[in-house]
């Protein structure tokens, strides 16, 4: 049996939660083991009862946006394979160095080895 008041659960989880339950008891479970099974599957689901804040953070729109947009950019130039100054070739890796050859169109390259990839780049 289920322990606990249903009060904060929303009308669409008190309905999923009766819909299970009619499902086991179609089945030959117990009343009250078919009960606590949907109550169960539910929480499982959608987390339990209606919640206001999930981890207490509150950010504001402009936040949100702002944090999207940086780590977006922040994404993008991790795609880019382009060598930061400083870096050489030779400390790339060789799935760096194909896409930088891929970029540049040099044939052959899927058969290149680093050392003939850092070659035909330099």
């Amino acid at each position: 049996m289920p322990r606990g008041s249903k009060d904060k659960y929303t009308d669409k989880q008190k309905r999923k939660a009766e819909h299970i339950e009619e499902s086991y008891e179609a089945r030959g479970v117990s009343k009250g083991e078919a009960e606590a099974r949907a109550w169960a599957t539910v929480n499982k689901q959608s987390g339990g009862g209606e919640r206001k804040g999930g981890s207490g953070q509150q950010k504001s729109p402009e936040n949100k946006k702002a944090a999207r947009e940086s780590s977006a950019s922040r994404a993008a130039k991790t795609r880019e394979c382009v060598p930061r100054p400083g870096s050489k070739l030779e400390s790339m890796t060789r799935p760096e160095l194909m896409e930088m050859a891929r970029k540049r169109e040099i044939r052959g390259r899927s058969t290149m080895r680093k050392a003939e990839l850092i070659e035909a780049l330099g």
